[in-house]
């Protein structure tokens, strides 16, 4: 991990910081090309307990944010039912930094500009801590998944295909 460069704090790490919530703040270079799972993989870090972030709009015009594994694949089916909508579709890209305050692969659930209702797969429930991203590329945030309900409401599901 690189060291924390001096402008590392995020929406994310202020919330959890003012939360007093446990956490760790990992840094390393990323290369816009690599996947979430080759970083996961670059930083000797298990693919399966690191999380994406992903931001879908439901048929209700409802958003949501789902965390599934960087190895897995959402399956929208699944997510619809468990946000409780007909269908769900994931927002373009260009929607995603005026939605939430976050840009593609530095997307945290933590500190986004509004909260939007939050489902965690149910995997992360097999690890004591899990990765995700910090609210910035190059950030990761490794924590307790269950501790992670301290600062944002969510439910753990069946998400990925």
């Amino acid at each position: 991990m690189a060291k924390a460069p001096r402008d590392h704090k995020t929406n994310a790490l202020r919330e959890l910081d003012a939360a007093h919530v446990a956490h760790e703040a990992l840094f390393f270079e990323a290369e816009a090309t690599m996947s979430g799972e080759e970083i996961a993989l670059a930083q000797g870090e298990d693919p399966d307990s690191c999380f994406k972030t992903l931001v879908t709009q439901g048929k209700s015009g409802e958003h949501y944010v789902f965390l599934v594994p960087v190895s897995g694949e959402l399956d929208l089916k699944k997510a619809a039912s468990a946000a409780g909508e007909k269908a769900i579709a994931m927002i373009k890209a260009r929607e995603l930094l005026p939605l939430t305050g976050y840009v593609h692969g530095g997307c945290s659930p933590i500190g986004m500009k509004k909260r939007f209702a939050t489902f965690v797969d149910e995997t992360a429930q097999l690890f004591e801590e899990i990765y995700f991203s910090g609210g910035k590329v190059g950030c990761q945030i490794r924590m307790n998944p269950d501790d992670l309900g301290k600062v944002v409401s969510f439910e753990y599901a069946d998400l990925t295909v």
